[in-house]
């Protein structure tokens, strides 16, 4: 029989016992534990699990049941996805003010490009919700007034929507590990500078400070690090000399959503392979960094006046 791969996430508090309980009901179960990982940060623990369930002598809401009440005596969160990959996946945009890639994904979306449905807009503003209703998409504002978002409310809407995507359309909030470590790589972000480099705020402007000379965006998946999750697709542009921060910011943002979008795709694809701090893109007919042309026209080898010279020389001169 061919495996039936279950993702199973735990996110709670790291109690002494906790993974020898869970794996316990999976062995009763006649469930093998294919992957294990585990990470710990900011105090908050996070296991997530893939799993066989080809052979498991429970149904799928029964092993939902027996988990959500374990898990409920042990004071944690699990998840269980089951990755059937023949249904169209569910994403949801997080958004602040900025609306360019909130609208490219919208358009993409609603021509069937995209690859899924965008089922629901949530912000830490509400000055995007026209857009969205524009479009017939639900919005919910999770924001105070200084825009500080209410993170047990984005779960419950994560929740409610089924979600099994989180797309970051210029979202200006770090989320918090509770909201990571529920979606590892599920969360993509495009963020505007040629990561690693200018992590965090302001990074057009951090790259007229520092006088680069190229610029461009980076789509990545989120981790609690910020800005250091794995790179899924990059575009650069050139930075004039004399470039402000609104010139850069006008070059930067179709970039921005067309990484973003391009991101999306190849996670709606399985086309992503991540690991290890980084990731492996099965797919050739994709666009991660600088059009092939532009590879072509660097040269292959040093090049200096004196072997041009000697080149032009060399070669016959035309009739």
């Amino acid at each position: 029989m061919d495996t039936k791969l279950t993702e199973i996430t735990v996110v709670g508090d790291d109690d002494t016992g906790l993974l020898a309980r869970i794996t316990s009901l999976l062995f009763e179960n006649n469930i093998n534990i294919e992957d294990l990982d585990q990470e710990v940060k900011d105090d908050v623990f996070r296991m997530t699990m893939r799993v066989d369930t080809s052979e498991m002598d429970c149904s799928e809401n029964e092993l939902e049941d027996d988990l959500a009440t374990l898990c409920e005596e042990l004071d944690v969160d699990a998840r269980v996805r089951f990755t059937d990959g023949d249904e169209c996946e569910s994403v949801a945009v997080l958004v602040t003010k900025e609306s360019h890639c909130l609208q490219a994904l919208l358009e993409e979306a609603e021509s069937g490009e995209l690859g899924a449905d965008i089922d629901v807009v949530i912000g830490n503003h509400a000055k995007l919700q026209p857009l969205a209703e524009k479009h017939d998409v639900p919005f919910h504002d999770i924001g105070d007034e200084e825009g500080v978002p209410d993170e047990d409310e984005l779960i419950e809407l994560l929740d409610k929507y089924d979600v099994d995507l989180i797309a970051l359309a210029r979202y200006i909030r770090i989320l918090s590990p509770d909201v990571v470590f529920r979606y590892q790589n599920r969360i993509i972000n495009v963020h505007p500078s040629l990561l690693p480099a200018f992590p965090g705020a302001a990074a057009y402007m951090q790259a007229i400070e520092e006088g680069v000379r190229i610029a461009g965006v980076t789509a990545h998946y989120v981790t609690p690090d910020l800005d250091q999750g794995p790179i899924i697709t990059q575009r650069a542009f050139n930075v004039p000399d004399d470039a402000t921060e609104a010139e850069l910011e006008e070059r930067g943002q179709p970039l921005e959503a067309d990484a973003l979008i391009e991101a999306i795709k190849l996670h709606l694809n399985n086309d992503i392979i991540a690991g290890k701090g980084r990731t492996n893109v099965q797919a050739d007919d994709t666009e991660l960094g600088l059009p092939e042309e532009i590879t072509e026209l660097n040269p292959d080898g040093p090049v200096d006046k004196d072997s041009v010279k000697a080149q032009n020389l060399a070669e016959p001169a035309d009739d």
